[in-house]
C-alpha cells in the first residue's frame, strides 16, 4: 500500500504545466527518433543528455526517460511500413506488422503495436515498483567481491546474447569497452594510465562523446551506407487504427507473459529490448493455436513483439537505479545522466533517495499516456515523418552529434573522441560486431577496476573470497555456465544427459 502511495503521490508531483509540456515534447521527439532508421533509442537519449544539461535534475531525468520510452515504441513505424525497424528492438515487429501493411491494415498493425507498447510498459512498471526496491536493499549487502563478478557477469552476458553470429564477438567487443574503461587516472590513487602522452586523456576517455559516437555519429554513417525502405501504401477500407478490445482480450495472457518475459530480459545486464522482442514472439508462437499465421500477418505475433520490447524499458532500469549496471545500451546513457544531474545510482538509492524510483515509475506512466495519445492520433503524421530524405535528415543529426559532444564540456578534445567511436563503431557493425557490450565495458570497467583492486586490498591480495563468499560463488556460476553454454559440444553432452534421465525414469 505504501508503494501505491509513493506513485500516486510522485504522480501528482509531476502534474504541473512545466513537467507535461517536457513529457509532450520528449516523447513525441523520441518517436520520431525511433521511427526513422538508423537512429536509434540509445542515440536520441545520449544526444539529449548533452541537451538537458541546463534542466532540473527532476525534469532532465523525466525528459530522457520519455525520449527512451517513446523511441523504443516508434521504432514500430518503420518496421509495419517500411519493413525497415527504426530500432534493433523492432525487428521482430516487422515480422507481422509489414504483411499486415501489406494487406491494407497499416492503421490496424499501427494501433496494435501502441496498445501492445502501453500493456507492456504498464506491466513493466508494476514489477518495477514490485523488485527494485527489495533489489536495492539485498544489494546492500554487495561488497567489492560481489560488485567485481556483477561487472564481469554483465559483460558476459551482453556478450553472449546480443552478438549476431558469434558470442565471441560480443566477448571481444565488451573486453575493448573495459580497455577503453582503463585509459586516464585510475579511481583509487588517481594514477594515469594509458594516455599515450595526450594530456588530454588524463581525465580518460569521456563517456557522453564515446556514446554519441558509438551510437550517434556511428548510426548516421550506417543509415546512409544501408538501404531505404519501400513504403507501404496498400489500402483496405477496413482498416482502423483503434484496436478492438476482443483482440486484446483474445491475447490476454499472450499479453502478460510477454510484459513478464521483456521486463526479466531487461533485468539482464546488457541484453537490450531486441532480445525481448523476440523472447516474447518466440514464446507466444511455440503455445499459439495460430502459431502457422506467425510472419504472415498475425496479429498475436505483432502484440508479443511490441508488448514485449516496451517492457524492457522498466524492466533495464531496475538493475540500472538499484545496482547502477544498465540492463540495456539506452539505460546505460541515463545511469551517466543521472550521474550527471547529481543522483547516485546503486544500493544506496534507497538510503539517500527513497522517493526515487516511484518518481521513476510515474514518469514512466506519463510517457506511457502520451506515447498512446501519439500513438493513435498521429499515425498520418507519421507515414509523412518516414518520406523525409536521408540527405537532408543525416547532416542535422551529425551537427547534433557535435553541438551535444561539446555543449557538454566544451572541449575540442571530445568531439574528436565522437567522431573516433563514431568511425570504429561504424566498422565494427560492418563486422556484425554489437555495440552494447562495448558500451557495458566502458560503464562497468570503472566499477570492475576498483572493486577488484578493493577486494585483493581488503583480502591482503588473497583471491580466495572472490570465489568462496555465497554470492560471489553464484556469480562465477553463473558466468561459467553463461560461456559453457556456448560450446555445441557441451549442450549436446548436457542435451543427452537429460535424455538418458528422462529415459530412465520412463522406464
Amino acid at each position: 500500500m505504501s508503494a501505491l502511495t509513493d506513485l500516486f503521490a510522485a504522480l501528482v508531483g509531476l502534474m504541473t504545466p512545466g513537467m507535461i509540456f517536457h513529457a509532450a515534447w520528449a516523447t513525441l521527439l523520441g518517436i520520431v527518433i525511433g521511427s526513422l532508421p538508423g537512429l536509434t533509442a540509445t542515440m536520441g537519449v545520449a544526444l539529449m543528455t548533452t541537451l538537458t544539461y541546463s534542466l532540473d535534475s527532476t525534469a532532465a531525468i523525466l525528459v530522457l526517460i520519455c525520449m527512451y520510452v517513446g523511441a523504443i515504441y516508434g521504432g514500430s513505424r518503420s518496421a509495419i511500413l517500411l519493413n525497415i525497424p527504426g530500432t534493433p528492438a523492432s525487428a521482430a515487429t516487422s515480422l507481422d506488422g509489414y504483411p499486415l501493411a501489406k494487406e491494407g491494415r497499416a492503421g490496424y498493425a499501427m494501433g496494435l503495436a501502441t496498445a501492445g507498447s502501453m500493456l507492456g510498459t504498464l506491466v513493466g512498471i508494476v514489477l518495477l515498483v514490485m523488485i527494485a526496491p527489495p533489489l536495492a536493499e539485498a544489494a546492500l549487502n554487495f561488497g567489492s567481491f560481489e560488485f567485481f563478478w556483477l561487472a564481469v557477469f554483465g559483460v558476459v552476458i551482453s556478450g553472449q546474447l546480443t552478438a549476431d553470429s558469434t558470442p565471441v564477438k560480443g566477448y571481444i567487443a565488451g573486453i575493448l569497452g573495459l580497455m577503453v574503461a582503463m585509459v586516464g587516472s585510475e579511481g583509487i590513487h588517481a594514477h594515469v594510465r594509458f594516455n599515450f602522452g595526450l594530456s588530454d586523456m588524463n581525465a580518460g576517455i569521456g563517456l557522453i562523446p564515446a556514446m554519441v559516437g558509438a551510437f550517434g555519429f556511428a548510426e548516421v554513417l550506417n543509415a546512409m551506407w544501408g538501404r531505404a525502405g519501400i513504403l507501404a501504401t496498400a489500402k483496405d477500407k477496413s482498416d482502423r487504427i483503434i484496436p478492438e478490445l476482443i483482440d486484446l482480450w483474445r491475447y490476454k495472457v499472450t499479453i502478460v507473459r510477454s510484459g513478464v518475459i521483456g521486463t526479466l530480459v531487461g533485468i539482464i545486464p546488457g541484453v537490450g529490448e531486441d532480445i525481448g522482442a523476440w523472447a516474447s514472439y518466440v514464446a507466444a508462437r511455440r503455445t499459439s493455436k495460430e502459431a502457422d499465421r506467425f510472419g504472415k500477418g498475425s496479429h498475436e505475433g505483432l502484440t508479443a513483439a511490441e508488448t514485449g520490447n516496451s517492457a524492457v524499458v522498466p524492466g533495464s532500469l531496475i538493475p540500472a537505479i538499484t545496482l547502477a549496471v544498465p540492463g540495456s545500451a539506452s539505460s546505460a546513457v541515463l545511469i551517466a545522466a543521472l550521474f550527471i544531474h547529481g543522483i547516485r545510482p546503486g544500493p544506496l538509492i534507497m538510503i539517500e533517495q527513497p522517493q526515487f524510483i516511484s518518481s521513476v515509475a510515474a514518469m514512466l506512466i506519463l510517457a506511457t499516456l502520451f506515447m498512446g495519445f501519439y500513438g493513435l492520433t498521429l499515425t498520418r503524421a507519421f507515414v509523412q515523418v518516414l518520406r523525409v530524405p536521408y540527405a537532408y535528415l543525416m547532416p542535422v543529426v551529425f551537427v547534433l552529434c557535435v553541438i551535444g559532444t561539446y555543449a557538454l564540456s566544451q572541449r575540442i578534445f571530445d568531439i574528436w573522441v565522437m567522431i573516433a567511436f563514431g568511425l570504429v563503431g561504424f566498422v565494427l557493425r560492418q563486422m556484425k560486431y554489437p555495440m552494447a557490450p562495448l558500451v557495458l565495458g566502458i560503464i562497468l570497467g570503472d566499477l570492475l577496476d576498483k572493486s577488484l583492486r578493493r577486494g585483493l586490498t581488503l583480502s591482503d591480495g588473497d583471491l580466495t573470497p572472490f570465489f568462496t563468499r555465497p554470492v560471489s560463488l553464484a556469480f562465477v556460476v553463473l558466468i561459467a555456465v553463461s560461456i559453457l553454454a556456448n560450446f555445441s559440444f557441451v549442450r549436446r553432452k548436457v542435451s543427452g544427459l537429460l535424455r538418458r534421465k528422462k529415459e530412465e525414469r520412463d522406464a
